[in-house]
């Protein structure tokens, strides 16, 4: 096992929850970041995304990715890095795990809709809705709102991107409540994690592009880190049918990713002459990088699969489906509280913005079968594309 880097996150020398808890072991000898990961794991919030678009809408095959498929195999990546950068591995995982939380249903396309909703009420992203989740709305416990996370684990869900200059109004709700140093770089363990959700969707999605038939290994081929990988992987099983080697193709393609970053950020933390968490956050840049020949290879990947899947015909047709959808659910409540449920309905805030934004919270949390179902008992049937 790796020893812990004096870089790491240290659950000993954490800055604490936000509302101060009883000590003591009757849940188990488990320290604060540890705590952290199981609290997201047994959440509402979690287990929700197994019924959230990761990139295909309420797909009919049971082999493609959904948010909580897709947080599950961030994480193993995250800790599989985490390990070898000898950081915090389960501030790692709760972060990988946590970081798609505040989607709404039909991923991005929910969260343009109730964007366009919450126009002039201080709008609506995902990352600060995260936060939002966890901090109010998923609320087990008896004595306070939210799970009580560590001030560790919030910061690095804020800023798992970077420094954050002009937050939303739920972050910068958030961030007054327990202040998150949002001017500054986070954790490594923070760092990682945004990154190997790069390297999760980046692959797994070329996995169900081509299950559902909108991607072709010959487009691929078109992808210098794809056609590199295909090379060598024909190259070792020769005799092996094209059809077999596809899972062979995502996995290489995965490990030579994660070599790449482990190598280049321990090349960064080097060169920087990192000695403790506090200097890697006031390092001024990211520390947890790729080559600039992968970032390179990386970019391009991206490129090509926002123009040949993610702008994919049916995705695009699926997507204003699915925006009519919350747009439309959004209306109706604000029009007629009264379709709320009973325990959304008697907590709706009188005044603006907090009205709308209690509206979009609920919208926020729903899956996307419930999203539809909803909709259908309020305007009618939906007609999503086939198959997706």
């Amino acid at each position: 096992m790796t020893a812990r880097a004096p870089w790491a996150a240290d659950p000993e020398r954490s800055k604490g929850r936000l509302h101060k808890e009883q000590s003591g072991s009757e849940r188990g000898p488990r320290d604060a970041f540890q705590r952290d990961r199981d609290r997201i794991v047994h959440s509402i919030s979690f287990r929700r995304l197994r019924h959230k678009t990761q990139v295909f809408m309420a797909p009919d095959g049971d082999h493609f990715r959904v948010r909580l498929t897709h947080s599950i195999e961030v994480a193993q990546i995250g800790r599989t890095i985490a390990r070898a950068l000898g950081l915090n591995e389960d501030l790692t995982e709760a972060l990988c795990l946590a970081h798609d939380i505040g989607h709404p249903p039909f991923g991005h396309a929910g969260e343009d809709a109730l964007k366009a909703a919450l126009a002039a009420r201080g709008g609506f992203d995902h990352n600060g809705h995260t936060l939002r989740a966890l901090t109010r709305l998923d609320s087990p416990y008896p004595c306070w709102q939210g799970l009580n996370l560590t001030w560790d684990a919030l910061e690095g869900l804020a800023k798992h991107n970077g420094p954050v200059a002009a937050p939303g109004w739920a972050l910068a709700a958030a961030d007054s409540e327990m202040p998150l140093a949002l001017t500054t770089w986070p954790s490594l363990e923070a760092q990682v994690a945004a990154l190997a959700d790069d390297i999760a969707y980046d692959n797994h999605d070329i996995d169900d592009g081509l299950r559902a038939g909108l991607l072709h290994l010959d487009q691929l081929l078109a992808v210098p880190l794809v056609a590199r990988g295909w090379d060598a992987v024909c190259a070792r099983y020769p005799d092996v049918d094209r059809g077999r080697l596809i899972g062979e193709l995502v996995r290489s393609q995965i490990g030579t990713m994660v070599n790449d970053l482990i190598a280049e950020t321990q090349r960064s933390i080097a060169a920087a002459r990192i000695e403790s968490i506090d200097d890697i956050r006031a390092a001024g840049h990211a520390l947890a990088r790729f080559s600039d020949r992968m970032g390179e290879d990386e970019r391009i990947l991206k490129r090509f699969m926002y123009a040949n899947l993610y702008h994919h015909a049916n995705q695009l047709s699926a997507a204003t489906a699915a925006h009519g959808i919350v747009a439309g659910l959004f209306a109706a409540y604000r029009d007629d509280p009264a379709r709320l449920p009973p325990e959304w309905r008697d907590r709706l805030p009188e005044a603006e913005p907090d009205r709308s934004r209690h509206i979009a919270d609920f919208i926020a949390g729903m899956t996307d079968r419930y999203a539809i179902r909803r909709y259908e008992e309020i305007a009618g049937p939906v007609a999503l594309p086939e198959g997706f």
